[in-house]
């Protein structure tokens, strides 16, 4: 398992574990985290499950598709180091992973 940590627009923090090749969507879900609705149930076909990748973790996590580009397009207060969560794949490589949820989705 991975550990995660969820913080929501309050502070309020959420440590949950994934299991590898699972999403960071799935886990926020499975856990209850509030703030990430994931509509679309992680078909990178809506923007609800929008998320702030930490400086230190934006190397790892890596770089949005361009599908994935098109889709942050709808969502709110878009940043550099904005990304869908259902598009974070978990893997060992991630253990710590901290990722903040904006005040609002989509």
């Amino acid at each position: 398992m991975v550990a995660i940590t969820f913080i929501e627009f309050n502070g309020t923090r959420h440590e949950v574990d994934a299991p590898e090749g699972s999403t960071a969507m799935e886990a926020a879900v499975r856990n209850g985290v509030p703030g990430i609705p994931a509509e679309c149930g992680g078909a990178c076909a809506c923007a609800t499950c929008h998320v702030y990748v930490g400086p230190e973790w934006t190397d790892v996590v890596g770089e949005p598709s361009e599908m994935e580009e098109g889709m942050l397009d709808f969502a709110t207060d878009v940043r550099p180091n904005s990304r869908l969560s259902c598009q974070i794949q978990i893997s060992d490589k991630l253990n710590g992973l901290v990722l903040q949820i904006p005040e609002f989705q989509g």
